[in-house]
């Protein structure tokens, strides 16, 4: 009997030390992530099991302060609002080299999820990300007219009704500092103001 208590005893703490461990695990693939908007503040839960490159390459953005001062600049009603890589001159920030695409980790493009903007080059994701404002199924790399799609990473789990109101802001034509007008940019300047993991 002086064993088994002993045993049991000895066990808890190693039985709890393990779900701790686990729990920890979880949040550490899985976290979250605020971004502070001058529309409102929407929060994000990220998928680090499913787009672990992904997932890491956005995090390092967002703990460098990168993404602090910049703009959605390219906001398209009915499809997607896309960020993170342009100040309120459009001017581009410098970014680190691409990720590779994880367009094929099971994860869709379905309204209020996070996926990364790229140039026609599959690997070429750097900073800029898009929220979809609606299913946009043909982005998903098993849809694409590419055969690579646009990697999901994560979804808005908090601050919806702010991705509403940035989709259905007014928008134009507005001219970047190389001289190149870009369709599409909000009028009024919809600013991320800060961006932390929770």
């Amino acid at each position: 009997m002086t064993f088994l208590r002993t045993l049991a005893a000895t066990a808890l703490p190693l039985t709890l030390a393990i779900f701790s461990q686990g729990v920890a695990d979880a949040q550490e693939a899985s976290p979250k992530v605020a971004l502070e908007t001058s529309a409102g503040t929407i929060v994000l839960q990220l998928e680090g099991g499913k787009a672990p490159k992904t997932v890491e390459n956005f995090l390092q953005y967002v703990k460098s302060g990168h993404y602090e001062g910049t703009v959605f600049h390219r906001v398209i009603k009915g499809f997607m609002i896309q960020g993170g890589g342009m100040d309120a001159d459009l001017k581009e920030k410098g970014t680190k080299a691409p990720v590779v695409n994880e367009g094929g980790n099971g994860l869709s493009n379905k309204k209020y999820t996070i996926a990364m903007a790229r140039t026609p080059a599959p690997d070429s994701a750097t900073s800029q990300f898009f929220i979809n404002s609606s299913d946009n199924l043909f982005l998903d790399r098993k849809n694409s007219q590419d055969g690579f799609g646009y990697a999901v990473f994560g979804t808005v789990i908090k601050g919806k009704e702010f991705v509403d109101k940035i989709e259905s802001t007014k928008t134009g034509v507005k001219t970047d500092p190389r001289g190149i007008p870009m369709r599409d940019v909000p009028v009024e300047p919809i600013v991320i103001k800060k961006v932390t993991v929770l």
